[in-house]
């Protein structure tokens, strides 16, 4: 899980983060918290900086102002790999795969050193289709395999902080229902999860914390349940929302 964690950090803790790119803001002050062990669910309508927040959490984006903080332990200024190492591990929207590659090699090179067979095992055990698939290029996979894989790829080290980018997007109902339970499993696991996801009820049913975010701001935060439940979902998200 993660790696130089501080006894009872939080997974993730976001102080007044703002971003953006180039001359343009996105994000604004920024803050919310991930517990450890904990599902989030980060929500908002199109173009609130949603994959922006995941980006600069991640290393992706550089921060403007703020701090981050993984396990106990300020990461702001770090790059993206040095995240990687300490248990964070983001998968981006778009099936985040090398197409050119096999899908054991898509696995492969994500596992520690004589860690190859254990990483996939654990792969084929959380979606038995990849066991089917393994000396197929990643590329000639329908979408949701290729997103299945994505997923696979980014727990082969059994990180303890994911942050999830519209993992449904696209798919059909079926696959995004291995989807959201591959992520239920990996809760249930002790893994802290960051989700963004199109589905907002989906995310919120997962989910025990939400946060909204609105032009690149936290408008609201809270139980996940009591926004779920709440005439303020369709408030807040810019009416009725999947």
């Amino acid at each position: 899980m993660t790696v130089n964690s501080t006894l009872d950090a939080p997974a993730l803790e976001v102080e007044g983060v703002s971003a953006g790119y180039g001359p343009t803001a996105v994000l604004r002050e920024v803050s919310f918290t991930v517990p450890a062990g904990s599902v989030v669910a980060l929500l908002g309508p199109n173009g609130a900086g949603k994959t922006t927040v995941l980006r600069a959490v991640s290393g992706l984006l550089p921060v403007r102002s703020g701090t981050i903080r993984i396990a106990g332990r300020e990461v702001t200024r770090e790059r993206a790999h040095r995240r990687f190492a300490r248990g964070l591990c983001h998968v981006p929207e778009g099936r985040g795969v090398f197409r050119g590659l096999t899908v054991r090699e898509n696995l492969v090179l994500q596992a520690a050193a004589g860690q190859e067979d254990d990483a996939l095992e654990r792969a084929v055990a959380a979606f038995p289709i990849l066991g089917r698939r393994l000396g197929q290029q990643a590329g000639t996979l329908s979408g949701g395999q290729q997103q299945m894989l994505a997923m696979a790829a980014a727990h082969v080290r059994s990180p303890g902080l994911v942050l999830v980018d519209e993992a449904s997007l696209g798919l059909a109902p079926i696959i995004v229902d291995e989807i959201f339970e591959f992520l239920r499993q990996r809760a249930d696991d002790g893994a802290a999860l960051l989700i963004v996801d199109q589905f907002a009820r989906r995310a919120l049913a997962l989910a025990s914390t939400a946060y909204v975010l609105r032009r690149g701001r936290i408008v609201h935060g809270g139980p996940a349940a009591d926004l779920l439940n709440s005439d303020l979902f369709g408030s807040y998200l810019g009416g009725p929302v999947a």
